[in-house]
């Protein structure tokens, strides 16, 4: 018992801490707020009010706390603030071989339909379309543990008031990273990103990238192909064997071919070719480069690496019941 108290202690005198740097600079009630609602979360594990001030354990009624914590939430205006101090609280962990993991994800709220600015969603567990919101998220991927910490995220509806596109949300993310990591840092992206927009944004900035392909054409030694028939000229030259959480196992073979794209004929791509990890191969389009011609392997390893990011998002939602939210207003 004695050993629980004291890890209790510790833990919560960390994320005392932890929020004190969060919230630095904020005015007294807001800073204790923060701390309330980021410990109730956590001890909690959910992001409802009412469980939230249960865990706080305040000497009046219970819905006199929720009437507090959600009136703060109201008058809230800081969130560009606390977003900007949570990053440099988290930096320290950032290096030169930190990944950057851009991928979207849904909020599914199909019993919800009283909810403000609830839009059309594809669920992403189901693959069914409901309603909800979209949600832009970037995550870290250090390189000591290897665990994703979040650094970008937002909800966002298609039906609310200035929204533009998906498309818009995504460079959003992609120029706070702009704002916040060098160039050198890798972007990877799942396949859905491989629209010109995001080469657009990405190649003039000269900004390091991994994309996985759909078919599209590509420029072969002055030829354009599409990529499916350029992947059956290669069988792969090198070998990766890997093997999944699951205990899946695949002996991979890996090409990496130079290719352009039509809009820039002139800078050099790499296409990583990998057979094995299913049905189709794996297609890579990237604008890393070195002298050493297993980078296709190294490349390879780096996107099944992004695989961290769903685990991350599955937490998220079944650990903290992330798409259970319910609130007064978008």
């Amino acid at each position: 018992m004695t050993n629980n108290n004291t890890l209790g202690r510790n833990l919560k005198r960390g994320i005392v801490r932890f929020c004190g740097k969060l919230s630095s600079g904020f005015y007294k009630p807001a800073q204790k707020w923060i701390t309330e609602m980021v410990y109730g979360i956590l001890s909690g594990q959910s992001c409802y009010l009412t469980k939230i001030a249960r865990k706080l354990n305040e000497d009046i009624a219970l819905d006199k706390t929720v009437e507090r914590l959600s009136r703060n939430l109201m008058t809230f205006d800081g969130g560009e603030k606390l977003h900007e101090q949570y990053f440099q609280t988290v930096k320290k962990h950032f290096d030169s071989s930190t990944i950057l993991i851009i991928d979207d994800s849904d909020v599914s709220k199909p019993c919800n339909s009283k909810l403000e600015g609830l839009c059309r969603v594809r669920d992403g567990s189901t693959g069914e379309i409901t309603d909800g919101y979209w949600y832009a998220g970037v995550s870290a991927l250090t390189a000591g543990q290897k665990q994703p910490i979040p650094v970008y995220s937002r909800v966002y509806s298609s039906v609310e008031e200035g929204y533009i596109g998906n498309n818009t949300e995504t460079l959003k993310s992609l120029e706070f990273l702009s704002a916040h990591f060098q160039k050198d840092r890798i972007r990877a992206f799942d396949r859905g990103y491989d629209g010109g927009y995001i080469f657009d944004y990405l190649i003039p900035r000269e900004e390091s990238f991994i994309v996985r392909m759909n078919d599209r054409n590509v420029i072969h030694k002055g030829e354009t192909i599409l990529l499916h028939k350029l992947a059956k000229r290669f069988k792969g030259k090198y070998a990766l064997k890997f093997e999944a959480k699951n205990g899946k196992k695949a002996d991979c073979k890996i090409s990496i071919v130079s290719v352009s794209l039509p809009d820039y004929p002139d800078v050099p791509l790499n296409l990583v070719i990998c057979n094995g990890l299913g049905k189709d191969p794996l297609l890579l389009l990237t604008n890393l480069d070195s002298g050493d011609n297993r980078l296709c392997v190294t490349i390879t390893k780096v996107y099944l690496m992004r695989w961290r990011m769903e685990e991350y998002y599955r937490f998220k939602k079944q650990g903290f019941g992330f798409e259970k939210f319910l609130v007064r207003s978008l």
